[in-house]
């Protein structure tokens, strides 16, 4: 596994249930939303693991729908208990990338200015 697939391992939950607040979803889609912002990488056979466990935590939930092109789709949205698991890992997320981030970019200069 690349070091770019562990990374995105770890925050694929919170990228999904991000563009799931946004609006109801169906995997098909919900997989071309995360080709559009960068994550080319995520294909439809990840995303629909990572849908049937956030559903089975209560964090999402799906409901077919008739589709205007073909035959019916699940589409997903957010529980609240979803919405607050977005607000955490947004949280954690941030306090998590900011010194990271500096690390990365500055490396030495930040660690001998402490």
């Amino acid at each position: 596994m690349s070091i770019r697939s562990q990374l995105l391992k770890g925050i694929l939950d919170g990228c999904v249930l991000a563009i799931i607040e946004k609006e109801s979803v169906y995997g098909y889609e919900l997989s071309k939303k995360l080709q559009k912002v960068g994550l080319e990488d995520v294909s439809e056979g990840t995303i629909y693991p990572v849908l049937l466990r956030l559903q089975k935590n209560k964090l999402i939930i799906g409901e077919m729908k008739p589709s205007e092109s073909g035959p019916n789709r699940k589409y997903y949205s957010l529980t609240p208990a979803g919405k607050e698991a977005l607000e955490t890992i947004s949280i954690e997320w941030n306090q998590l990338s900011v010194p990271i981030n500096a690390l990365l970019s500055k490396g030495d200069e930040m660690l001998e200015s402490k």
